[in-house]
């Protein structure tokens, strides 16, 4: 867009939202993750507009959100909230319904929870950008919960039914979805009936591109929360298996078994600040992502600092990653039992890494690829998408 383009489109944007109320709505402000960035940059466009969440540690947040009035729920005076809030998940719809917002006349949540079933005052508008329907309720509750037997068990899964119902009964409270990739809007209008335009996420590409000319490293890199759908355990078996040093990027509840599986190769680096991350993308051979993401922001920036990607063709990484242009995608395994679904999966890895190394792959082709999620062409197409909704009867 050329810059006269882009002040007209900004104008329109603001004679759009010219004297609407604004307020923001957010699951929970723990940290600066993926969902953060997206409501940092959703929150710049709204100046001042205060923003609703469960729980919130300011001390958490970058100083663009801690800007912004921050208002949380009755769930931020409960017991162990900071490290425990999760447990507190059958309490979430009554605490996103708690807040108050009929003064408001437009509201936009982003959400992979609840955030999207926050009551609308009668005559407002609720935009909704979804990163994802609760995975753990719809379509992975076994992975996220592996064991169900006894009392425990059934007590969660009948927590889990009234939250799928909640979360269906909610649905209408939302005027227009956006969805992060193709994956995700398929996912909402399976679980929700709902059409969902793709708008990709913001990505800082700018901090992680290479301006030098990109030489491939002698490593593999993940950077992942530790959490089972990752599959995490994948990429660590073949790079023991293969010989090839791994660096793994990130924290979770699977570090103990994932830090069992490290033999001489494979290392957990845990949290790195950002000068740490943008030299271990540069001096990566290939980025790996053997699990199915909704999107994957560290995927475009890997591809920003000129490191190709080796991924399974599954998920948001379609949206991104174009087969032996900007690294290599490897298809899932047939349904078989579990024992063998991995070791087909496993193989499958192995020959996607074999195939990625062999390629040489242009840097500056993977950079112009990553340059299409930049925050600046978001914010172009996130203006453009309010102002179309607030035009519609």
């Amino acid at each position: 867009m050329t810059s006269s383009g882009a002040a007209d489109a900004e104008h329109k944007f603001h004679d759009a939202v010219a004297g609407r109320r604004v307020a923001l709505v957010h699951d929970w402000l723990t940290g600066m993750r993926g969902g953060e960035k997206v409501l940092e940059a959703i929150a710049d466009l709204f100046p001042g507009a205060p923003i609703y969440s469960l729980i919130a540690y300011p001390v958490a947040l970058s100083e663009r959100l801690r800007r912004h009035p921050i208002h949380s729920s009755f769930v931020q005076n409960l017991p162990l909230t900071r490290r425990k809030y999760r447990y507190y998940l059958p309490l979430f719809p009554a605490a996103i319904e708690s807040f108050d917002l009929t003064s408001y006349d437009l509201l936009v949540s982003t959400s992979h929870c609840v955030a999207k079933g926050a009551v609308p005052g009668p005559h407002a508008m609720h935009l909704c950008y979804c990163h994802s329907p609760m995975r753990y309720v719809w379509d992975q509750e076994k992975a996220y919960f592996p064991s169900s037997r006894g009392p425990v068990g059934l007590l969660r899964s009948l927590s889990l039914s009234k939250l799928r119902l909640w979360d269906v009964a909610s649905i209408p409270r939302v005027d227009g979805f956006w969805a992060n990739s193709r994956f995700v809007a398929q996912r909402i209008q399976r679980y929700y009936g709902r059409d969902a335009e793709v708008l990709p996420p913001p990505v800082d590409v700018a901090a992680f591109r290479d301006e030098d000319h990109h030489d491939p490293g002698t490593y593999a890199l993940a950077v992942s929360a530790l959490v089972p759908y990752k599959r995490l355990d994948l990429a660590i078996r073949a790079c023991e298996a293969r010989g090839l040093e791994l660096r793994v990027v990130g924290t979770g509840p699977e570090e103990k078994a994932l830090r069992a599986l490290c033999g001489r190769h494979a290392r957990l680096l845990g949290r790195v600040d950002g000068a740490e991350l943008r030299r271990l993308y540069r001096g990566a051979r290939l980025f790996l992502q053997p699990g199915v993401e909704d999107f994957g922001i560290a995927t475009v920036e890997a591809l920003a600092a000129g490191t190709p990607v080796v991924a399974l063709g599954r998920g948001g990484v379609l949206d991104i990653v174009e087969d032996g242009v900007h690294g290599v995608l490897y298809d899932p395994p047939a349904e078989g039992s579990a024992r063998v679904s991995d070791t087909k999966s496993l193989e499958a890895l192995s020959e996607a890494i074999d195939k990625c190394l062999a390629i040489r792959f242009n840097y500056l082709e993977l950079g112009a690829r990553a340059d299409t999620f930049s925050s600046d062409r978001f914010r172009e197409r996130l203006r453009s998408s309010i102002v179309q909704q607030l035009a519609l009867p």
